[in-house]
């Protein structure tokens, strides 16, 4: 059920600890790759707006958590902590769950903790239609295999969609701007972000935004999916927050703007400004 991968290539960790080699450096990348300026590798601003946001509530989370009637029957969604599923350590078998909420538009993002030492040959993190098969004889990387299913292979840094009629040569790279013979470590957690206004699906990584890596998935009903080959695995997904297609309120830009000058490292002095208590309160998110 899957040893870890392991090649020659370079493993660029999410500290930017090589082992010797040069840290991983976004910026460093940018320099040397000018198209990494394009808007594909930006921040998208409500995205920047959404994760300043409060985390939704529990109620919120759950209506958003992984759905006990849409799974491999070889997961389970644990009692103790209905956001977490444990993978039955069934030989020869790739099994997939879907979160419980369809999107089709908004702007959506989740966490997913998902253990590097329980993610095996096949870990595959992205999105599905309410079709796309749930399990899967053998190891394989079940999400992105049809035109079903939009996914990220964790350990190979590929990108899958239809990929069981494509040459595995043409699975483009992912995050775009790693070199051909390099590669670096997820750490545990990583945010998927799926914004349904603008089709796009991405991720981020210790705060780092990796860029699109989908688009044209407008006008579909989309869940949240993983396969997993790995005995005993347990993976998380807890919902971060949502935003509608409408533009926002010119009160919640301009805290947006205030938060964003003050800095993160300063929000605690917000309560020592000379302003009315109701305003503080509102710059806090109170």
């Amino acid at each position: 059920m899957g040893q870890k991968i392991s090649s020659g290539i370079k493993s660029v960790d999410s500290r930017g600890e090589t082992g010797g080699s040069p840290s991983y450096r976004p910026l460093t990348h940018r320099r040397q790759h000018p198209e990494l300026r394009d808007p594909d590798f930006s921040k998208p601003p409500r995205l920047d707006l959404l994760l300043d946001m409060p985390c939704a509530g529990l109620e919120t989370q759950l209506r958003h958590a992984w759905n006990p009637d849409d799974r491999s029957l070889n997961i389970f969604i644990k009692d103790d902590d209905k956001m977490t599923f444990h993978r039955h350590p069934v030989a020869q078998s790739t099994d997939c769950i879907r979160g419980r909420g369809g999107y089709t538009r908004g702007l959506h993002v989740w966490r997913i903790h998902w253990p590097s030492r329980q993610r095996g040959t096949h870990a595959v993190v992205g999105v599905a239609t309410s079709e796309a098969a749930l399990h899967s004889v053998g190891y394989t990387a079940l999400v992105g295999s049809d035109c079903e299913s939009w996914g990220w292979d964790l350990g190979r840094n590929r990108l899958y969609h239809d990929s069981k009629n494509r040459a595995h040569s043409s699975l483009p790279s992912y995050p775009c701007f790693l070199e051909p013979e390099e590669s670096f470590t997820l750490p545990d957690s990583l945010l998927v972000i799926l914004d349904m206004d603008e089709g796009t699906l991405s991720f981020m990584a210790d705060g780092q935004y990796l860029g699109v890596a989908f688009r044209g998935l407008k006008g579909k009903k989309l869940y949240p999916i993983v396969s997993a080959v790995w005995g005993h695995c347990e993976i998380s997904m807890k919902y971060i927050n949502g935003l509608d297609p409408e533009p926002l309120p010119l009160m919640d830009l301009c805290r947006r703007a205030a938060r964003l000058a003050l800095g993160r490292e300063r929000l605690q002095e917000i309560e020592s400004l000379p302003l009315p208590q109701s305003l503080k309160n509102y710059l806090q998110y109170q």
